[in-house]
């Protein structure tokens, strides 16, 4: 293990002779629209829309390399990058983070967080997905279930909090959220931050840490326990390992002074039986207060989940007309099949749709509940459903053009034999009910664009495998995204053409995001273990 000295020590050597070129963050919050992509989905509302168009459709075919950075370590990045003020935050797996030169990708710093193999990380690989910056601090989790601050211009740990125990299966793969505070000095800056773990069999959590101390500011439990509103949902003491994990970044209205977080799904997973009820708020978005931690209102997507359909698709906030009104809105392409619609003010249902193939609901009833098919759940025969446990999208990011209206979501269309089994709680182990077999022979994937208006298909991508990468869509009329088998594409945003693609090397399995450095716009993307920066000449 290497103690805090000699990882400060490191620290330094790394940073002391590049110093001069690594400015620090300042008090100036930077947006996207200044060339930053300040935060893990670009902006509070979670779009991944860059408003930069440099690179067009006119000039996209001219696209090249720039520069290319390999972390240390070894397997996929999921990460997706943060640029704040001249330098670019990434991490990669188990728990390493790295701040980079925008012109060369040349390492400023390098932190690593030892991670025993020993370290429990049920039911997802050994993955980080990325940072938040505040100010002169990086914010990174781990997967040993803490929460670190580091110096943002020398990687020095100025904090830590243990968040959650991994013997227990917490662990910590997201991306914290920072809220600015409104109170003096921003002394009440809170950093957010989710919890993984639903096949462990954990209670799920979010937490609200303040930015200077680390200190405790709130924690919303996600399973409410008896007495509390939501409590009644729950049978027995099925509660306590009631799983609904915080384990993908949420986005944030800073005028409703809300959070949006979504929810995973109930444990165990595919057996129900001992947790009678709808179970909230498992499978489920929720709106929270940020200075309070309260819940303003809730929407569950899947009643009782018992095919492993979590919720933790990250929200997008948008502002539309619907039904002749313009409204606040929050959509989400929900890992069941069906996309939705929000109020974001008030959590009222307005529209949903499927938007791939799914066999387990005849559709939504006028308040967004699903109607179902009887005979869909798991069984010990087994029982064919689609969407897979993977769902009809997962944890990869979609994006938000509002030149263009259309949501535009990487799709996975897949079934899965579901088996339901008995099962027993033991720490430290899946708690899941059952197994599946998924219908890979069958499987593709497409990335889709979806009006948020009406719910409807506006034109597919099609790819040959079920996706895993993200998708960034830009002012310059252009859609990015990634494939398991490493093509980088950027296609029409219109009309989802294919206009240039680029061979990685290793599968896509991160968000592309776009910055500029010295009036540039570039775009960048992890493939394999490398992350690769483009520019056009």
């Amino acid at each position: 293990m290497i103690t805090a000295m000699k990882k400060t020590l490191l620290a330094f050597a790394l940073v002391a002779p590049l110093a001069a070129q690594a400015p620090v963050p300042g008090a100036g919050a930077p947006t996207i629209d200044d060339g930053s992509w300040p935060m893990y989905s670009g902006s509070y509302g979670s779009e991944r829309f860059s408003p930069l168009t440099q690179i067009a459709t006119s000039n996209v075919s001219k696209l090249h390399p720039a520069w290319v950075y390999q972390p240390p370590g070894t397997g996929s990045l999921e990460s997706t990058p943060v640029v704040v003020n001249g330098v670019m935050y990434v991490t990669a797996g188990p728990t390493i983070v790295a701040a980079l030169d925008l012109k060369s990708g040349r390492p400023l710093w390098e932190w690593t967080r030892p991670i025993p193999a020993s370290v429990l990380n049920l039911g997802f690989p050994r993955v980080n997905r990325g940072v938040a910056v505040l100010d002169n601090t990086v914010f990174v989790g781990t997967l040993d279930g803490y929460l670190f601050a580091l110096d943002a211009r020398a990687g020095i740990e100025r904090w830590s909090v243990h968040v959650g125990d991994n013997k227990f299966g917490h662990s910590i793969t997201a991306a914290p959220l920072i809220i600015r505070g409104t109170g003096a000095g921003n002394d009440d800056d809170k950093v957010i931050v989710g919890i993984s773990g639903g096949e462990a069999g954990i209670r799920g959590f979010l937490d609200a840490y303040d930015a200077k101390t680390g200190k405790l500011a709130w924690r919303f439990w996600t399973v409410p326990s008896p007495g509390e509103a939501g409590s009644e949902t729950w049978s027995a003491d099925s509660w306590v390992h009631g799983g609904g994990a915080t384990w993908l970044t949420g986005s944030y209205d800073p005028a409703l002074n809300l959070i949006y977080w979504g929810t995973g799904n109930p444990g165990p997973d595919w057996n129900g039986d001992s947790r009678a009820g709808d179970n909230l708020y498992t499978s489920s978005l929720v709106a929270i207060e940020a200075t309070t931690g309260k819940a303003k209102w809730h929407f569950q997507f899947t009643p009782h989940d018992v095919h492993d359909w979590d919720a933790n698709q990250i929200p997008v906030l948008v502002d539309a007309e619907i039904n002749g009104r313009m409204r606040q809105l929050v959509v989400q392409a929900n890992r069941n099949a069906f996309f939705y619609v929000l109020d974001r003010k008030t959590g009222e249902y307005l529209l949903g749709a499927p938007y791939s193939k799914q066999t387990w609901a005849k559709g939504l009833d006028e308040k967004g509940r699903p109607v179902l098919i009887p005979g869909m759940e798991p069984s010990e025969k087994g029982t064919t459903v689609y969407p897979s446990l993977q769902g009809s999208t997962n944890w990869a990011s979609p994006s938000y053009s509002p030149r263009t209206g259309l949501l535009y979501v990487p799709v996975r269309e897949m079934g899965s034999i579901y088996f339901k089994t008995a099962t027993e709680y033991k720490p430290g182990t899946y708690y899941t009910g059952g197994s599946e077999k998924a219908l890979g022979e069958e499987a593709t994937g497409a990335i889709r664009a979806i009006d948020v208006k009406t719910g409807k298909r506006v034109w597919d991508f099609p790819l040959p495998s079920p996706m895993w990468a993200g998708v960034l869509s830009t002012a310059g009329g252009l859609v990015f995204s990634g494939s398991q088998e490493g093509n980088f594409y950027a296609l029409d945003a219109m009309t989802g053409k294919p206009l240039w693609n680029f061979q990685t090397g290793g599968p896509i399995r991160s968000g592309p995001m776009s910055f500029a450095v010295d009036g540039k716009q570039h775009v960048a993307v992890c493939g394999g273990h490398a992350l690769f920066v483009f520019a056009v000449e």
